[in-house]
């Protein structure tokens, strides 16, 4: 083992600023959803643009939640879903009842086939859950073109696509229902737990609204910060408990103001990565189809070749033995129990996605890595891989 401090496969980028703003709202005694919300909730409509409204709520997983409730998912209903993704994209279906249906993904990007879409409608299918991988954008004019021609809603899970834009438009102003964004603490930002609900949709935003905080007819904001009596309110929903609390507002107003940023970063990483790794017995990541299109780089996953006389499980505990953490993105849903036996799948049924999980691993990156870190990360691939 190096003596070099161990480099982790992922850190949040937190500056004096998201500590002062958290400090803030401590101090004002509103540390629950509040001004701080309603302010970080103003700014994400206003990044994102093209006339959308944004609600935050303590989770990306409860803003899909919230999205498929407001959509109208029923018990009985089908979701399509593409098998590589993180569980989180399934299981919201199943608290509504409904079922999860799992298909492939494409071979160069892993993001959802459309072909694989189209073989898996059915007279119960109502909505389609493209996932935005690594943080570059779906096909999404063909999803776009599926869904009109069936009658289906589309949620977007962009939890690595901030920001991503998909043939010049910023993911979360594409003619879907609605898309989700997180801010777990190893996204492109953060507000240590947290999401943003995005849709153009003025009922969809006003149910989830609604259901974010049990179903309640008013913010209790509102109702606790009027002048006069305001005590009165109905539950008109049975209703969820998902709402931000301002203490972690505080930390994404700040982390939104950088994020333009991040993503430079990101991508001069990522380009770095390109550049240093290209010779070796590795698959690099897919980039956009435009050249102009932006890539979040949320991750950086690559496939190591068969050629290359290294399992994948050997990679990765030889890199952790250079002191570098790397990690798996993702081990398919077909592969988990509760998906694999509550529904029958099996492997010979996503052959795309198997084949690249038995291959895929995410390599570090994120901004609070230095030149140094990345030197060192490429120096132990090549160390493995280059003979």
């Amino acid at each position: 083992m190096s003596e070099q401090k161990f480099l982790p496969f992922a850190l949040p980028d937190i500056g004096e600023e998201e500590i002062a703003e958290v400090v803030d709202a401590l101090r004002s005694g509103w540390v629950t959803t509040g001004p701080k919300t309603k302010q970080f909730e103003a700014d994400f409509a206003a990044f994102i643009g093209d006339g959308v409204e944004a609600i935050a709520v303590n989770s990306a997983t409860a803003g899909l939640h919230l999205a498929l409730e407001a959509v109208g998912i029923q018990p009985g209903d089908e979701v399509i879903v593409p098998t590589y993704t993180f569980t989180a994209t399934a299981e919201v279906v199943r608290y509504l009842g409904a079922h999860p249906v799992c298909v492939d993904v494409d071979a160069a990007t892993f993001n959802i086939s459309p072909d694989a879409i189209r073989a898996a409608i059915t007279p119960k299918t109502k909505a389609i859950m493209p996932v935005h991988f690594a943080g570059l954008a779906c096909e999404m004019d063909e999803i776009i073109s599926i869904a009109r021609e069936h009658n289906l809603k589309i949620i977007e899970d962009a939890a690595h696509a901030l920001p991503t834009t998909y043939k010049g438009k910023l993911i979360g102003t594409l003619d879907s229902d609605v898309t989700v964004f997180s801010f777990y603490a190893n996204k492109t930002m953060t507000t240590g737990e947290g999401g943003m609900v995005v849709s153009k949709h003025k009922d969809i935003i006003a149910r989830c609204k609604v259901m974010r905080l049990h179903g309640i007819s008013r913010d209790a904001f509102d109702r606790y910060v009027s002048k006069t009596p305001a005590w009165f309110y109905e539950v008109v929903a049975p209703g969820f408990k998902y709402n931000m609390p301002d203490i972690a507002a505080a930390i994404g107003l700040h982390q939104l103001k950088k994020i333009e940023r991040f993503r430079e970063e990101r991508e001069a990483m990522a380009a770095r990565y390109d550049a240093e790794l290209a010779d070796l017995p590795l698959i690099l990541p897919a980039r956009p189809t435009l050249a102009s299109d932006l890539h979040a780089w949320h991750l950086y996953p690559v496939r190591i070749k068969p050629e290359a006389g290294v399992s994948r499980d050997d990679f990765i505990v030889q890199m952790a033995e250079k002191g570098i953490g790397c990690s798996v993105h993702f081990i398919p849903l077909h592969r988990h129990p509760v998906w694999r036996d509550g529904y029958g799948l099996k492997s010979s049924d996503f052959p795309i996605a198997d084949a690249a999980f038995e291959a895929e691993v995410t390599l570090p990156l994120y901004t609070k890595m230095s030149d140094a870190d990345q030197t060192r990360v490429i120096a132990a691939v090549r160390g493995i891989l280059g003979a």
